[in-house]
């Protein structure tokens, strides 16, 4: 992906400069620090998350500067002095960044992204960090769902028009490629990640001409080898499809070559429509030519319309993917984990909270994955603290973090094992390349392989096991347990 060169420095909370000054002002700024970045739980009721950003993070990070113009407008508000307008003169990012690639399966509480860096550093990103990720990787994951629903059939994600300002609509379309689209409507999209885009006409193409049959013709004269026509300006049955067949067999008797031509519906009975205009195109002897349909589709109606026998091949999927209209937020968090004294020995940090679920993960932490050995499918997750290692020749025991009662023995030889995290910026240095949008598409789709059909049921998903080591869960279940009694 092409950087755009933009700088997002500024792009941040109020309160992420003022922590700073206050770090700076307190002799703390300097403090090694580790954050994880991670979500609460799945968009959508889903089984599983797809991650997604990571590219606009490099960008971002590499970025990373403030120039005069911005020091001044800072300096203007009258919060900050003339020392903390210098440290952020200065400012470079020398830390380091782990994080799990692009297009991965991923589950709640998991550290999507680890940044360990001086205080003062690590504060200033937290904002932005988050409102690339948890954006990104909702769409992905809502593309997922979608392309599972339309089950291997092409999904098109046309929602540019309807996503909330320019860069949800560019940076949504890249993340709904990753999750599985085939293409996109975004020409902007298309040119700056290189992903596939497609489109037909609309219906005022149809009503800017004499007749429908006319505006057929024409489409069918500018566009031979792209003929999709759309039927339901009009009457979808009555005039749509016979002038679309009209059209198709003169383009036959003169030779033309018929592919990548049909129809497309976007209004009606989806169901209903399909199954008539396939068999009009059928008869006339138009068995391969292509059926479309649009119309506020999103995974639940998609499912619905596969049950319903809906003759439709490709689907065109915009508002309800491209803002994740029943889920349009992904909750990811971005909370301090440990600070690393100038010995290198390490103090956990956790938050706790009247709400479990809202207590944190302490330490610096890496995430195990263990496969079936023979399968190659998904078996469970295990957070463990960065120190650890996992040695697949032996057998290891898991438990639910919850329910610990809920054990498992994963057998030396039975399973594989992969680490999550990568490097990404060591020392300020990015030292990760980016893979193309379409690869990382091809890498999701192996992803979403490994799991089982039932972690990717629409409606009420068999869950996938997340479990911390015994290490970890011992230093977190200890750590409370002293908070608790110093804070009364």
């Amino acid at each position: 992906m092409p950087a755009t060169g933009r700088n997002l420095t500024l792009l941040t909370d109020f309160y992420e400069l003022t922590m700073m000054r206050g770090y700076l002002k307190s002799q703390m700024a300097d403090r090694l620090v580790v954050f994880d970045l991670f979500f609460r739980k799945n968009p959508s009721g889903n089984g599983y998350a797809i991650t997604a950003g990571l590219a606009q993070v490099i960008e971002y990070i590499e970025n990373l500067n403030f120039p005069e113009e911005e020091l001044a407008y800072l300096e203007s508000t009258g919060s900050f002095d003339c020392e903390f307008i210098e440290e952020l003169r200065n400012f470079k990012f020398t830390g380091e960044i782990f994080a799990v690639p692009e297009g991965t399966v991923v589950f709640p509480n998991e550290p999507l992204i680890r940044v360990k860096a001086p205080l003062f550093q690590a504060q200033l990103i937290e904002t932005a960090l988050l409102t690339i990720i948890n954006h990104q990787s909702l769409i992905a994951t809502k593309a997922a769902r979608v392309c599972w629903a339309a089950q291997g059939e092409s999904v098109l994600e046309f929602g540019l028009r309807r996503a909330q300002g320019p860069d949800a609509g560019i940076y949504g379309a890249r993340a709904a490629v990753i999750g599985g689209c085939s293409a996109t409507s975004n020409v902007l999209a298309g040119r700056m990640f290189g992903a596939p885009i497609k489109g037909t006409h609309a219906h005022s193409w149809v009503m800017s001409f004499d007749d429908e049959l006319t505006a057929f013709r024409q489409y069918a004269k500018y566009y031979p080898n792209a003929c999709i026509l759309l039927v339901d300006t009009y009457d979808t049955i009555r005039s749509g499809v016979p002038n679309a067949i009209k059209v198709f067999t003169e383009m036959k008797s003169q030779g033309e070559p018929l592919k990548n031509y049909g129809i497309r519906l976007d209004s009606g009975d989806l169901s209903y429509l399909s199954k008539i205009a396939r068999r009009m195109l059928d008869a006339a002897g138009f068995k391969d030519a292509v059926i479309s349909a649009s119309s506020d589709l999103d995974e639940s109606l998609i499912a619905q319309l596969k049950l319903q026998g809906a003759c439709i091949t490709v689907w065109g999927v915009g508002t309800n993917l491209i803002t994740s209209e029943d889920c349009p937020s992904f909750g990811g968090v971005y909370k301090l984990a440990s600070e690393i004294g100038e010995s290198g020995i390490e103090t956990p940090k956790i938050k706790l909270s009247e709400n479990p679920e809202k207590i944190t993960n302490p330490g610096s932490k890496k995430i195990y994955r263990f496969y079936d050995k023979d399968s190659g499918k998904f078996k469970a997750d295990l957070i463990a603290l960065e120190s650890e290692i996992v040695d697949p020749d032996e057998d290891i025991t898991i438990f639910d973090p919850v329910s610990t009662w809920k054990k498992s023995t994963l057998k030396a030889g039975a399973y594989k094992i992969r680490q999550l995290l990568e490097p990404i910026f060591v020392n300020g240095r990015l030292v990760y390349e980016t893979p193309g949008v379409m690869e990382i598409q091809a890498y999701c789709k192996k992803e979403l392989d490994t799991l089982w059909d039932e972690h990717k049921r629409l409606v009420n998903p068999q869950v996938c096991y997340v479990d911390l080591s015994q290490k970890l869960f011992d230093l977190k279940e200890k750590m409370i347990r002293e908070l608790r009694e110093i804070n009364g």
